[in-house]
C-alpha cells in the first residue's frame, strides 16, 4: 500500500483526458485513504482513484474545480455525507465494482444536487429490490444510472413508489388513546391544550376547628391550661371536641364488646348442642 502523500500527487501523471479535461491519474496505487488532496491546489476536473483499496469516500477537502471522480475497483462501504460541502460541482462519480450493500448506504448521495451519472454496477446494493427506482428517487438530478439514461416513465414510477411508502407509515397519533379496559380516554399532555384544573384538596383544619382552637385560647387563665392546649394540638386533638373524640371511642369499645359477647353465646350453644347429641 501507498500513503496518498503530497510527494506522489506531484508525481503522477497529470493530463487531458479524451474529453480535454485537466485529469490526475492515481490508477493501481493500492491507496488505502483518501488523504492530502489539497496538494492537488484545486487544478484538476477529474481524478481516477480506480484500482486502490479505499474503504471510505470522504476526507475532501474544498475543490470547487473538481468534477468527475473514478473509483473503480476499490472497497469502498460508506459515503461521507459532506460531499456536497467539499465538491459543489461534482457531476461524475463512478463507484463500480465496491462494497456497498444497502440502499441506506447511498442517501448521503442525495444531497449532491449537481451529480448527473452515478454507477454502482458490481456493488452488492444493486440486487436489492427496487434498487434503481430508489436511486433515481433519492437523487432527483441524475440522468444516467450504470451507465444507462434515465427515462422519463422511471422517474413517475419510481416518485409514484416511494411516495405511496412514505404515505403508509403509520402516521403520528394525536388523539388520546383508550383504554382497553373501560374504554375511557387515557390521560395525556397534548402540546399547546390547557390543562385542567386540579380540584383542590382540603387541608389542616376546617373553620369549626380553628373557632374551636380560638375559643380555647382565650378562654384559658393559666400557664398549665395553655400548656394542656398545646399538648392536645401536638397530638392531634381538637380543643372542645374531646367529648365527640371520647365518644367516637366509647362506641368503638361498645361494639367491640358487643361482638366479644355474641361471640361467647355462640360458642355457648354450640357446647350445648354437644352435649345433647351426646
Amino acid at each position: 500500500m501507498v500513503r496518498l502523500s503530497a510527494q506522489l500527487i506531484n508525481m503522477s501523471a497529470q493530463k487531458h483526458n479524451p474529453v480535454r479535461d485537466w485529469e490526475l491519474d492515481l490508477r493501481g496505487y493500492r491507496i488505502p485513504i483518501i488523504e492530502n488532496l489539497g496538494a492537488t491546489l484545486d487544478q484538476f476536473d477529474t481524478i481516477d482513484f480506480t484500482d486502490n483499496d479505499i474503504r471510505k469516500l470522504d476526507k475532501f477537502p474544498l475543490l470547487k474545480r473538481l468534477k468527475h471522480i473514478l473509483l473503480s475497483n476499490n472497497r469502498i462501504v460508506r459515503i461521507s455525507e459532506d460531499l456536497q460541502e467539499n465538491l459543489p460541482h461534482l457531476e461524475t462519480l463512478i463507484l463500480s465494482n465496491n462494497s456497498l450493500k444497502e440502499l441506506s448506504d447511498i442517501d448521503p448521495l442525495s444531497t449532491i444536487t449537481t451529480l448527473k451519472q452515478l454507477s454502482l454496477l458490481g456493488n452488492p446494493v444493486v440486487t436489492k429490490k427496487n434498487y434503481r427506482y430508489y436511486v433515481i428517487s433519492k437523487i432527483p438530478s441524475l440522468r444516467v444510472l450504470d451507465f444507462s439514461r434515465i427515462k422519463q416513465r422511471e422517474r413517475e414510477a419510481a416518485a409514484k413508489m416511494f411516495k405511496k411508502k412514505k404515505s403508509q407509515q403509520p402516521q403520528q397519533q394525536t388523539a388520546a388513546p383508550v383504554s382497553k379496559e373501560n374504554g375511557a380516554k387515557a390521560k395525556t399532555f397534548t402540546p399547546g391544550e390547557k390543562l385542567a384544573p386540579v380540584r383542590q384538596v382540603p387541608t389542616g383544619p376546617s373553620k369549626d376547628d380553628v373557632a374551636a382552637i380560638r375559643k380555647a385560647i382565650a378562654s384559658a387563665q393559666t400557664l398549665e391550661e395553655i400548656e394542656r392546649l398545646n399538648q392536645m394540638l401536638k397530638s392531634g386533638q381538637i380543643p372542645g371536641h374531646e367529648d365527640l373524640q371520647k365518644r367516637a371511642g366509647d362506641d368503638r369499645d361498645s361494639k367491640r364488646s358487643q361482638r366479644a359477647h355474641e361471640e361467647e353465646e355462640e360458642e355457648e350453644d354450640d357446647d350445648d348442642r354437644m352435649e345433647d347429641d351426646g
